[in-house]
């Protein structure tokens, strides 16, 4: 620092020096899949991408368990849009577990609008599959606000329903540009039996780069990838002429995906 104060007080004591390039804080969630290919940032936001049926709420559980548990955090759900019965399933879990704040509940209201929308109340033309028009800046004035700051931090990890499996959705698509990690729930690994059916190659991160996580992480999560995405190239080929037609080589790297697919799970 250069200079000299302009306030007239005392002289600025520069003993102590903290260096601008330091390692960030790792934010384990004790989930193999995500903390290897797709890890979270703390104070960041994170969606989990899924039609029905595929694990979006066991794997929200999951993590509330382990942050709970590893990093004596305190977990906020928001059970919005939750059919009735999952929401009184996931209420006796939590209160089973002794997870659950029995004080802090917010009792939850039902507004009947005599089918109508309030969007339409409000005088809002439906666009885009019925989506209000003011979609994106709602979500937006929304995502902005979840950050750290030095008292503390919130961790925004979103449960979101894809229609038909469609990542073009204005709903799941209006929100890419705010987050910090996707992680993509696949039905083909769901319909194998394994569970966090995470698509190791659709889920990505910010914070996958060598500098935040170190090169071992990157280049370990670069060699798994590179598998599976052969791995994934040879399906057809296996479902068609079968898995003896494949090379030595290729055969390797079957065995090799399938391992890290079980591992992962």
């Amino acid at each position: 620092m250069l200079g000299e104060p302009v306030d007239d007080l005392d002289p600025i004591d520069t003993r102590v020096t903290s260096s601008i390039h330091r390692s960030a804080p790792a934010f384990e969630t004790g989930i193999k899949v995500v903390d290897l290919l797709a890890p979270y940032r703390r104070g960041g936001k994170i969606r989990l991408f899924g039609g029905a049926g595929v694990g979006k709420t066991v794997l929200i559980m999951e993590l509330i368990n382990n942050i709970v548990k590893a990093h004596g955090g305190v977990s906020v759900f928001g059970g919005v849009g939750e059919r009735t019965h999952e929401g009184n399933d996931l209420y006796m879990e939590m209160k089973e577990s002794g997870v659950i704040n029995e004080e802090n509940i917010i009792e939850s209201k039902v507004a009947l609008v005599y089918r109508s929308e309030v969007s339409a109340l409000l005088g809002r033309m439906p666009f885009a599959v019925g989506y209000q028009p003011t979609l994106s800046i709602e979500m937006g004035s929304l995502q902005e606000r979840i950050t750290s700051i030095k008292e503390g931090s919130i961790t925004s990890i979103q449960a979101v329903y894809v229609p038909a499996d469609d990542l073009t959705d204005p709903a799941p698509a209006t929100t890419f540009a705010h987050l910090d990690a996707t992680i993509v729930l696949s039905r083909g690994l769901a319909a194998k039996g394994i569970y966090p059916a995470v698509d190791p190659l659709d889920s990505t991160s910010t914070m996958l780069q060598p500098q935040i996580v170190g090169e071992e992480h990157y280049e370990t999560t670069q060699r798994v990838k590179q598998t599976l995405q052969r791995y994934k190239e040879l399906q057809d080929i296996i479902a068609i002429l079968g898995l003896d037609e494949l090379s030595k080589e290729d055969r390797l790297t079957v065995a090799r995906a399938r391992k890290i697919e079980r591992f992962l799970s």
